[in-house]
């Protein structure tokens, strides 16, 4: 993607936030591709006033005053690379403590067993901290600011005290270790793992599959380092080194993975002595200053404590699982423990787990624009050979680089073809993860992605579903049999399909308009567009397809995605709107396969609705059946996704941009009277911050980054007085009650506010309801 210079930020900032400055505002966050200006010192909005960032993310800490015994209770650490999960050592709960060592590059390179062994990530090892008695306690505290792990550890012989990171850049674990005299003598071991598929803790192997040889540990010069060798070539090593300062010792630990070459031993020896030449507050300071430069991306502030605690959570954990020159995160992100799901898998996962990234302001994280472009050659391969010409698809899962290699359902699944099976024909993923794509594009206004990225291959994706329409005897275009995700059976007209199909049909129109392409396929487009057959419904709302009903308890929305997140069937019309709320009530009434993710997108569709209590009490479904202590989730084994798409329904409730209309505030339950947003990302790339308090939408502020057209549904009450950046009138036109339609300029910035007020425009955190429970294990 294309960013400005930062000579442009900075010149462009420094004017704005004069501007915004004077009306008592703070200046806008920097555009995702550029480091805030921020520094973490800044003061709040006024001078001495408690810094609003601080006090959310301290509040939001995890603790630990009882033992996590497994990865669902305990502390995480990560940098979308280097991954660390921290618990009890389960065959030794009081003699260890855990630290697992994982990596989001580290895979197996055997394609002939298909992504789900060949090319599954491997599992590394952990190291235990085994003091010299027997635990009795835990006071842990995972600080969300910094980003570390602190506290101590107790035993019937003294105390440890613990300072934990995975650096931000370096991709180093380093944990400090403060030893009273009666524990002076842990020690720290580390543990090798088997490096086979996790899979095959839970499916059969394939035929002829078999684990890698054992990894070879030993000592290179004072650097401890085990190898692990694999079969189709290529290593993985991790290497570590335990430095003494004083009363303190450090452990350093980072992983290298090479392939085909046998590189990764002298990468990693050179990172631990490099870093175990600064002592840990070095490490420290570099690593705190990019986080607090992170967060301050954006704000959001709520009266619920429990949930913007996890909010701010999720903001902490995606950027410890995300990165753009990252994979592409898996389904547990970079803390992998035994799954059945090894890989990453592209029929809602990955969709889920980066919506976070656009209102949150981090596109910085957008991994998924990035792997698309940069490995489109292998999409091609995922489709028969007869369509390779002109065709793309994804498959259910792949590894990194979009490669599934797969021979059979035991190893993995291909896209297929519409009409027949097997292979099950679950054709419309590439699609869907396009919308990803197409939803940076829209909240970065970055032509770029559109030329590069979106353009070319969802006009490839689109292709593959031309070459099987046909025509029935109503006139109409039919899909063949297709899968809907994951319902069960092959269905004519399956809704997934035809409702990503209308969606790429009318988006490779509007972007070939946008980009001056004159495609010679736009009339095929426009033909989809007005004759394909209408989404099969019934009277219970929309099917699976026209062979199958909606009948049975089902986790997946894939029958949905025209409502949510396509926004194709939005309620316009009273008969529409009904649709919508009888599907969603029918959906979500059959008990018994419903997951945690069912209730996010419950959330989020009745959030478009504008049924702000109907959205929280899915979101308090959400967090009392299935959200688990630490705020991970499992599904037979860790999974992730659902927890940041429960942070993307707060941003539904909050702020809704699709339509070329912004929504402040869109769908608010009565009980959150106050709400704080600032530099909330819309579609447009304009940066929204505004205030409620006692009910009210007190005002309104958006800054534009593209000059995009500026309609906006502000949800002040009564006449409003708008404003341009310097507090001088601006000229604006009304669509409707509510709704102003703004001549906004790249970089000029609008506040509205109702007629003859003059609130105050201090972004800080809103008072909570009622007090909470800390998320962790507290007592």
């Amino acid at each position: 993607m294309s960013s400005p210079s930062r000579r442009t930020v900075l010149a462009t900032g420094s004017a704005l936030g004069g501007a915004l400055l004077a009306q008592g505002l703070p200046a806008p966050a920097a555009a995702a591709d550029r480091d805030d200006s921020t520094t973490p010192d800044t003061p709040g909005p006024h001078h001495g006033a408690p810094d609003p960032w601080r006090t959310v993310l301290d509040d939001a800490d995890l603790v630990w005053q009882r033992m996590p015994t497994t990865w669902y209770e305990g502390p995480y650490l990560g940098n979308g690379l280097l991954g660390s999960g921290i618990y009890a050592e389960p065959d030794a709960p009081t003699r260890a403590v855990r630290f697992n060592v994982q990596h989001s590059e580290v895979q197996d390179h055997r394609p002939e067993f298909g992504s789900l062994f060949g090319l599954a990530r491997l599992p590394i090892g952990y190291f235990t901290l085994e003091p010299v008695g027997t635990i009795t306690a835990v006071d842990w505290r995972l600080g969300l600011h910094d980003a570390e792990l602190t506290g101590t550890l107790t035993t019937d012989r003294g105390t440890l005290t613990l300072r934990t990171l995975v650096h931000t850049s370096r991709s180093l674990l380093a944990v400090e270790v403060t030893a009273s005299p009666g524990e002076r003598g842990f020690r720290w071991v580390f543990h090798p793992a088997d490096a086979i598929s996790p899979r095959a803790a839970f499916k059969p192997l394939p035929d002829g599959y078999t684990g890698n040889p054992p990894a070879e540990t030993g000592d290179h010069d004072g650097v401890r380092a085990a190898v692990q060798p694999l079969l189709s070539g290529g290593q993985h090593v991790t290497a570590w080194r335990e430095t003494a300062r004083g009363d303190r010792r450090t452990l350093y630990a980072h992983v290298a993975h090479s392939y085909p070459r046998t590189t990764a031993l002298p990468t990693a020896l050179k990172a631990v002595r490099d870093a175990a030449r600064l002592p840990y507050d070095a490490l420290a300071a570099t690593h705190r200053a990019e986080w607090h430069a992170y967060y301050r991306k954006s704000f959001l502030s709520l009266p619920d404590a429990r949930i913007q605690r996890f909010y701010w959570i999720q903001l902490y954990k995606l950027a410890s699982a995300a990165r753009r020159d990252a994979p592409v995160m898996a389904t547990s992100g970079p803390w992998l423990e035994p799954t059945p799901w090894p890989n990453t898998w592209w029929n809602l996962n990955v969709q889920l787990e980066y919506w976070l990234i656009h209102g949150s302001n981090h596109l910085e994280l957008d991994a998924v624009t990035r792997a698309l472009g940069e490995f489109r050659d292998n999409l091609a391969k995922e489709v028969a050979q007869q369509y390779r010409s002109d065709s793309l698809g994804i498959p259910r899962t792949t590894d990194p680089h979009l490669v599934n290699g797969a021979a059979g359902t035991l190893t993995g699944y291909g896209v297929g073809i519409p009409g027949q099976d097997p292979p099950t024909p679950e054709v419309g993923n590439l699609t869907w993860a396009l919308h990803n794509v197409w939803l940076s594009y829209r909240h970065t206004m970055d032509e770029s992605i559109l030329r590069d990225v979106l353009f070319p291959l969802l006009r490839k994706a689109i292709n593959y579903y031309l070459h099987f329409l046909e025509p029935g005897p109503d006139g109409r275009l039919h899909l063949p049999a297709t899968f809907s995700p994951e319902y069960g059976g092959d269905t004519r007209d399956c809704n997934y399909d035809l409702m990503l199909l209308t969606w790429g049909c009318r988006t490779l129109l509007d972007t070939a308009d946008l980009l001056g392409i004159d495609d010679p396929l736009a009339p095929r487009w426009r033909e989809v567009l007005a004759r394909r057959v209408p989404y099969p419904t019934d009277a219970n709302g929309f099917m699976i397809g026209a062979d199958i009903p909606f009948a049975k308890s089902h986790r997946h929305y894939s029958h949905l995605l025209a409502v949510y997140p396509l926004y194709e069937v939005t309620g316009r019309t009273p008969e529409e709107r009904a649709l919508i709320e009888r599907s969603l009530a029918h959906w979500v009434g059959f008990e018994g396969a419903l997951q945690g993710y069912t209730f996010t997108g419950a959330a989020s569709m009745s959030a478009l609705l504008g049924k702000g209590e109907d959205a929280l009490r899915y979101l308090g479904e959400l967090m009392s059946r299935f959200i688990e202590a630490n705020t991970m989730y499992k599904e037979s084994g860790p999974v992730i996704e659902t927890p940041l798409s429960a942070a993307q329904s707060l941003h539904d409730m909050v702020c809704q941009s699709w339509g070329g209309t912004i929504r402040v505030f869109p769908a608010s339950p009565d009980a959150w009277a106050d709400l704080t947003v600032r530099d909330f990302r819309t579609q447009g790339a304009f940066l929204l911050s505004a205030v409620r308090r006692g009910g009210v939408t007190r005002w309104v502020r958006l800054v534009s980054e593209a000059g995009a057209p500026c309609v906006v549904r502000h949800g002040i009450p009564g006449a409003v007085e708008v404003r341009d950046g310097r507090g001088h009138p601006l000229r604006y036109r009304t669509v409707d009650d509510g709704t102003l339609e703004l001549p906004l300029r790249k970089g000029e910035s609008v506040l509205i506010t109702a007629r003859g007020d003059r609130p105050d425009l201090t972004i800080a955190p809103v008072t909570p309801n009622a007090p909470a429970p800390r998320w962790g294990l507290p007592v």
